[in-house]
Formats: structure tokens, C-alpha cells, sequence
């Protein structure tokens, strides 16, 4: 039994310039930290004593006779691409509810990918995970999706991740004191709007137009540098607020569905009662809200938007980890041997008979 844990992420700046439909022609960056809530997979060789090949245990209970069959769309493509012959079950539990914009979809993905390696008998890189999951959701699902989700839950922590015109991608590790990461991440609120949304949904309304949208795009990516200056040169914390709000207005301009009435009044709630700034975390639409609140007034943050499930987190930096590994009996192979055994057994007999046979003549 294998069991792999995939950290769930928030991005700060450069959301938008991580679609291979922009960084490709203008490369891209955002900036972005993984967080201590987690996608957990528990994946295992099934027994040979049930009708059905496969078990995976979702938002659905599915026991499926073949790969075709299995609805779950990731694991009815990862399967076959690893080459899983033998049946296999499947448990999903996360910490936080899908389709919120924390980078769920990938942190299911890349934590399924390092599973299913491990029962294997495989060990990825963090970058073969990342680069496997990009290729996964992008090519394999054609998913209008980013790259940083995926890059984020390999390899985890506090990132500045680069994306070039010819298609690599740089992972560079925001390298500042410990105390002012601490300080950082005590200035961040998370908030629950209970909205689900589809984040491919929300990225079509402005990637088939991207081009459209270059002067947004350039902003927020420029953005990402200037949330380095702040975190790296000391400056006032304050600053990285601001800079947030910039980013919530720069990227409501990529597409009318990236908010609406509803988390706009969270928003101005949160503002009225000292927030500095925020954004509604992945494709927007739905799902979390960040917020950069000094720590003083989050009483009061939190009185505002009490309708709201408030989520307190520290950052992480471990990226997808498998913390549980023990290869069960295998029943394939045991019966294998057993057969082999039942074989071997049956020749020695015949060899002993027609020996005894031999003797016999001869008397």
C-alpha cells in the first residue's frame, strides 16, 4: 500500500502568463507558495478475489471491470499511460473541497503520478512529476489549464517560477530570511466562498483570446518582480498588500467571469474592515479568498465575512511526498510461485515413478 500527500498551493502574482498559450510566445513567471492542506491518495494492488479490475474511491464509488469503464477522467488516462496492467484501488481524500482554485485538479494529478510510481517501484523527480503532470492535464485531457499548479505541488515551498518562449521551466526558491517568511504568511487570511467553479471553464474565457489581453498580462508579470523586491530588499509588508489589490484589478480585466456581485462584496467587506488587499485564489469565479490583513485587524476581517469558512495555514516545503510505503503480499506472483511449485512438484513424482518403474524391469 502506498499512500501519497500533494500540497495545495496559493499564487500571489503573474496568474494568466503560466498558459503555454502566452509563455510560449512571451514567456511568463508568477509567484506563488504552497500551503499545509493536502490531497492524500492511497493506491494499491487489488486482491484477486473481486469481479471487478479496478476500485476508486472518489466523490463516487466506482469498482470498474476495465480502464474504459472508470469515470474519474485523470485516472482513467494515467492507468494505462504508466502501462498498470494489474487492477488497482484508489482512494482520494483532501483536505480542502475541489474546484476552489487551490490548485486541487493538479495536486490530484501530480499526487496520483507519484503514487502509482511508487507501487511500481519507481522513484520521480520532482521535475519529471511536474513536467509529467503538465503533460497529463495539457495534452493527455486537453484541460485549458496553467503550468504552475503542477510545478508548485511537486516541488512545494515559496517559489519564483519561471516559464520560457521554448517551453522549460525554471523552479527558483524565493531565498529569504525564515522570519520573514513568518511574517508573510501572518499577514495572510484564507476564506471559503463556497462557490465551485471549473477553472478550464473560467481559462477559456480569456486564453483563446490571449493575445487580446497583452497589456494585462505584461502587468501581472511584472507584478511578480516587484512582490520579489518587497519580500527580498526589507521593505514594508504593507507594500505586498497593495501590490495584491494591483494584481485583483489587473486580473478582473482579463475576463468578466474571473469575479462577480458576490465576491466583489467579499472583497469590498473584507477592504472596509482593514484588509489590505487579496485576490480570489486560482482562475477566479469561485472557490478561496486570500487576503492580506496585518495582524492586528483580523478580528475584525474575520467578524466581516463571519458567513465564511475562515481557514488559518502556515506555509510548507516539502511538495508531493509519499509517507507511507508497504509492498503487500502479491498475490500474482504468489500464486505463480505456487503453480511453479505445483509443477516442479508433479515432475519430481513422475521422475520418482518412472524410476521406480526402471527398478522394477530389472528385478
Amino acid at each position: 500500500m502506498i499512500i501519497s500527500r500533494t500540497p495545495y498551493r496559493v499564487s500571489f502574482f503573474g496568474g494568466g502568463t503560466d498558459y503555454p498559450a502566452w509563455y510560449r510566445h512571451h514567456g511568463g513567471a508568477v509567484l506563488s507558495a504552497t500551503i499545509d492542506k493536502y490531497c492524500w491518495l492511497t493506491c494499491r494492488y487489488l486482491p484477486p478475489f473481486f469481479e471487478h479490475k479496478y476500485r476508486v474511491v472518489w466523490s463516487v464509488i466506482e469498482n470498474r471491470r476495465s480502464v474504459e469503464e472508470i469515470q474519474h477522467p485523470v485516472v482513467r488516462k494515467v492507468l494505462p499511460h504508466l502501462g498498470m496492467e494489474r487492477g488497482v484501488e484508489i482512494h482520494y481524500d483532501g483536505d480542502l473541497p475541489a474546484r476552489s482554485g487551490m490548485g486541487s485538479s493538479s495536486a490530484f494529478t501530480v499526487g496520483l503520478l507519484n503514487a502509482l510510481h511508487a507501487l511500481m517501484g519507481r522513484m520521480p523527480t520532482r521535475r519529471d512529476l511536474a513536467l509529467e503532470g503538465i503533460r497529463v492535464e495539457q495534452e493527455m485531457l486537453r484541460e485549458t489549464v496553467g503550468s504552475q499548479d503542477q510545478v508548485s505541488a511537486a516541488y512545494g515551498g515559496l517559489n519564483h517560477i519561471l516559464f520560457m518562449p521554448n517551453g522549460e521551466i525554471v523552479v527558483r526558491p524565493v531565498t529569504v530570511l525564515p522570519e520573514r517568511i513568518r511574517q508573510l504568511n501572518e499577514h495572510l487570511m484564507l476564506f471559503y466562498s463556497g462557490i465551485k467553479r471549473t477553472a478550464s471553464n473560467i481559462a477559456e474565457s480569456f486564453v483563446e483570446d490571449i493575445e487580446a489581453r497583452r497589456r494585462q498580462l505584461r502587468i501581472m508579470k511584472d507584478l511578480v518582480d516587484e512582490g520579489l523586491e518587497i519580500l527580498s530588499r526589507g521593505r514594508d509588508l504593507r507594500a505586498f498588500g497593495e501590490l495584491l489589490h494591483e494584481s485583483w484589478h489587473a486580473k478582473r480585466a482579463l475576463s468578466s467571469r474571473i469575479s462577480n456581485a458576490c465576491l466583489d462584496e467579499m472583497y469590498d467587506a473584507a477592504r472596509r474592515a482593514g484588509a489590505i488587499g487579496g485576490k480570489v485564489a486560482g482562475a477566479g469565479g469561485g472557490g478561496f479568498m486570500l487576503l492580506f490583513v496585518e495582524p492586528h485587524l483580523q478580528d475584525d476581517v474575520r467578524e466581516a465575512l463571519k458567513h465564511l469558512i475562515h481557514v488559518p495555514f502556515d506555509f510548507e516545503f516539502s511538495g508531493s511526498q509519499i509517507v507511507f510505503c508497504n509492498h503487500e503480499t502479491d498475490y500474482a506472483a504468489q500464486e505463480a510461485q505456487r503453480l511453479g511449485q505445483n509443477v516442479r512438484a508433479f515432475k519430481e513424482l513422475s521422475d520418482l515413478h518412472s524410476q521406480t518403474r526402471e527398478t522394477a524391469s530389472i528385478g
